[in-house]
């Protein structure tokens, strides 16, 4: 029997569980921190590293006590953080400045930048990310930062993904080769790829922009999957947290790919982790490039498999953002909208308010609506945006199955499932799938596993999700709502391709309008 703490980073708090390899989790904590917009800026994301550490102590006791045990029993402790959320440091790992956020945008113009050199000098990295680079990732918001804080720039010693700088904080690591580099995000976020000689080149960087000579030198440390050790938790950061000092910590990685583990992923699965955002993750025993995915990268998510990466920019902000100007709540919102039918609303809606992750990769789109009329409230398009985010789920999946990833099963886990049925139900009818729902929240169990794996009380990932991993609930299609969702689907494909692919042929839409209003008065009237 072992206990330990698993930690999970995500955009607005950290939660910290405490979990027994064989009686489960135990008790967990949950602390806060801000997140940092500008109504002038609305690209800008970012936080504070003193905040997120500062959280982490909060959250740590508040878990101890929940579980009723000391911290002196926890025998490791693991980390995983949104990303690419980065930030740079100077001498001793010292941040040089606040974190950009994974949601930071601002870097859209670098992105687009880095993907056209790489194809114009055909660097074949970038056909393992999808073969657009985004700004939500490393390189893209490390040249923004380098272009926009010139004073800082001689400072700059290397730039960290947050769960690699969470790692090496707790294990009092200060020199920069010594830092832990998870595969798991400079694989999915930097372009590096074992099989290319790691990251891309020094010419091509240069190409890009003279501000990034030296980078991929500073980009140094051990780049290693989460079956090995980050180091051991240092004397300081055992009395902030706690713990006894010593325990080990594994290598980290993204919130998402661990929750993806906690959820019981397995090849044949497609594993929604739907929260503010959506990461749509799968495993499988060979890496195959597919064009307009996140990545495919050998040891990513398990270890021993390689892990593919997509998803949507926004989920759960884009309910969040309805509600707020509706002046209420998703949960009041939400109240009746188990009444709603399929296509009832006769809208139809894109889920682009934070541009696209995915198969697009196109950080300029925006939220559109087809469909409105003047008796539409704030809660049909609520139940317009729930059906959207399926659509563009399903749009990725076919993606995934027509370049040889096989789905066997569909299960829904983050938060926005646990609290809502009806999205799971959408889900399921708009996909033609069952979906499973994990019975209890897997957020931080992933970490927790690998914490385990680390202290040796389990040998595989598949012997901890056996004793670890919730059961599940099944929502099966239901075949009159998933007729309906056929009729609209092909609309909605139509649409995605057409408005959000500058130089996509011509596209007769003239047939939308009317055949969403004839879809609605089906389904009103029946």
């Amino acid at each position: 029997m072992a206990i330990v703490a698993g930690v999970d980073f995500g955009t607005l708090s950290v939660r910290v569980s405490i979990v027994d390899s064989r009686r489960g989790r135990l008790g967990s904590g949950v602390a806060e921190y801000p997140l940092h917009r500008k109504r002038e800026d609305p690209d800008h994301a970012t936080q504070s590293h003193a905040d997120h550490m500062r959280a982490l102590a909060e959250a740590m006791r508040a878990a101890l006590e929940s579980a009723g045990v000391s911290g002196d029993s926890i025998e490791a402790i693991a980390v995983d953080t949104t990303g690419s959320t980065i930030v740079p440091v100077g001498e001793g790992l010292e941040p040089l400045d606040d974190y950009y956020l994974w949601c930071d945008h601002r870097a859209w113009r670098e992105a687009a930048l880095i993907t056209e050199t790489a194809h114009r000098l055909k660097l074949e990295a970038i056909d393992w990310c999808g073969g657009v680079y985004s700004s939500e990732w490393g390189f893209s918001k490390l040249l923004h930062w380098l272009r926009h804080n010139p004073d800082k720039r001689q400072r700059l010693v290397t730039v960290l993904e947050h769960c690699d700088m969470a790692a090496a904080v707790l294990c009092g690591i200060r020199d920069p080769a010594q830092v832990p580099r998870s595969v798991c995000a400079m694989g999915h976020k930097w372009m590096w790829n074992a099989a290319l000689g790691g990251l891309p080149p020094e010419e091509f960087l240069t190409a890009v922009d003279p501000l990034l000579a030296g980078i991929r030198e500073k980009l140094t440390g051990r780049y290693l999957t989460s079956d090995h050790l980050a180091g051991r938790l240092c004397e300081e950061w055992a009395a902030r947290l706690g713990l006894r000092p010593g325990i080990p910590i594994p290598v980290g990685a993204f919130d998402a790919h661990w929750d993806a583990i906690g959820a019981g992923v397995r090849e044949g699965d497609v594993v929604n982790v739907i929260g503010t955002s959506t990461c749509i993750m799968a495993i499988a025993r060979q890496a195959r490039l597919i064009p307009g995915l996140c990545g495919v990268v050998q040891g990513s998510i398990h270890p021993q498999m390689a892990g593919i990466e997509a998803g949507l920019s926004a989920t759960g902000d884009i309910f969040d953002a309805i509600a707020r100007r509706a002046g209420t709540t998703v949960a009041q919102l939400s109240q009746g909208l188990e009444n709603y039918r399929a296509g009832q609303t006769g809208l139809l809606r894109m889920s682009w308010d934070n541009g696209d992750r995915t198969v697009l990769v196109n950080p300029e789109l925006g939220g559109v609506t087809f469909g409105w009329k003047l008796t539409h409230t704030a809660q049909d398009e609520l139940f317009a945006a729930i059906e959207g985010t399926a659509f563009h789920t399903r749009i990725i999946l076919e993606r995934m199955q027509d370049y040889g990833v096989p789905i066997r099963r569909v299960i829904n886990g983050g938060g926005v499932p646990q609290r809502s049925e009806v999205l799971n139900r959408i889900y399921a009818n708009v996909l033609g799938k069952p979906v499973l729902v994990p019975e209890s929240e897997v957020t931080s169990l992933g970490s927790a596993i690998f914490a385990l794996l680390a202290c040796g009380a389990f040998e595989t990932v598949e012997e901890a999700q056996d004793a670890l991993c919730p059961s599940y609930r099944t929502i099966q299609p239901e075949p009159a709502a998933s007729a309906v969702y056929e009729r609209i689907y092909p609309l909605y494909r139509k649409l995605y391709f057409s408005l959000g692919k500058a130089g996509t042929p011509p596209v007769e839409v003239g047939d939308v309008l009317p055949e969403l209003r004839k879809i609605a008065l089906g389904v009103n009237q029946g």
